[in-house]
């Protein structure tokens, strides 16, 4: 009997462990194992993979900026001379930008409130972008939205640089690369500032349109961001939009200012 017994007892713990290794059964709504395994996220080394991609990368740059220097002169002048002021007067390349922003906006708004803004944006708009997603890259199939804002607002900047480099000659005027510099433009006709109502009937419309569309074109954009990070959102874009506007009214419309008080100029 207790042969029997005990037989029967290690029959029962072998069926037990057997139960307990055995993989659990797959119900409609759980995935199996061999599934949960799959859709966690692959981790790649960042050495060798990503490190001899940016080596070879720096290379491939290095050895071209080499070949641009060997193949061209730098658009030397001749040594500046205190007594004569040339015109016009332009910073380096790589500031003419800001400088051709002045044409369009106030000291303080093109020379610092507009390159603050560049700065803050870039820093904040890829953690209030609505399409990033936990563990994805920079591509634009991963951020299609978030590459497309920075790809637009680089370019800008790019046509700011070509046109104080390439168009403005004496007095800042505009000029195609086939007119002469040696014949200056007249003064420009006299620009035009919006009355007061108008000016801010506009930036009123304006502001309640940039805080107001991408809610209704973006579907679930205000409740996966958040109040607080659409505002910061909605914000950005307002502004970079305000910017290609203003330049717009300038150049199409002769506007200075859209609205012009005793504290600041818009």
């Amino acid at each position: 009997m207790e042969t029997g017994e005990r037989s029967g007892a290690e029959g029962q713990s072998k069926e037990a462990a057997l139960a307990v290794r055995a993989p659990l059964p797959s119900f409609p709504g759980r995935p199996s194992e061999e599934k949960e395994s799959s859709l966690e996220p692959q981790r790649v080394p960042t050495f060798p993979n990503l490190v001899y991609i940016e080596l070879i990368a720096a290379l491939a740059v290095t050895a071209l900026l080499i070949f641009l220097s060997l193949g061209f002169d730098a658009p030397l002048q001749e040594m500046a001379d205190p007594n004569l002021t040339p015109n016009p007067s332009k910073a380096p390349w790589y500031f003419v930008g800001f400088q051709e922003l002045l044409v369009y906006f106030d000291p303080w708004i093109g020379g610092f409130l507009i390159p603050l803004m560049i700065i803050v944006g870039l820093i904040l708009f890829p953690y209030l972008d609505p399409t990033r997603k936990e563990g994805e890259g920079y591509r634009f199939r991963d951020r299609p939205l978030a590459v497309t804002i920075f790809t637009a607002g680089l370019t800008l900047w790019f046509v700011l640089i070509a046109l104080g480099s390439w168009f403005r000659g004496p007095n800042w005027q505009f000029y195609w690369p086939w007119e002469s510099w040696n014949i200056e433009k007249p003064l420009p006709k006299q620009t035009t500032t919006l009355p007061a109502a108008i000016g801010i009937s506009i930036l009123i419309g304006y502001l309640a349109a940039g805080f107001t569309l991408p809610a209704i074109f973006l579907k679930g954009l205000l409740r996966r961001l958040g109040i607080v990070r659409y505002l910061l959102f909605a914000g950005i874009l307002s502004m970079m939009g305000g910017v290609f506007l203003k330049i717009g009214l300038r150049l199409l419309f002769n506007v200075k200012y859209v609205l012009q008080t005793r504290w600041f100029n818009l």
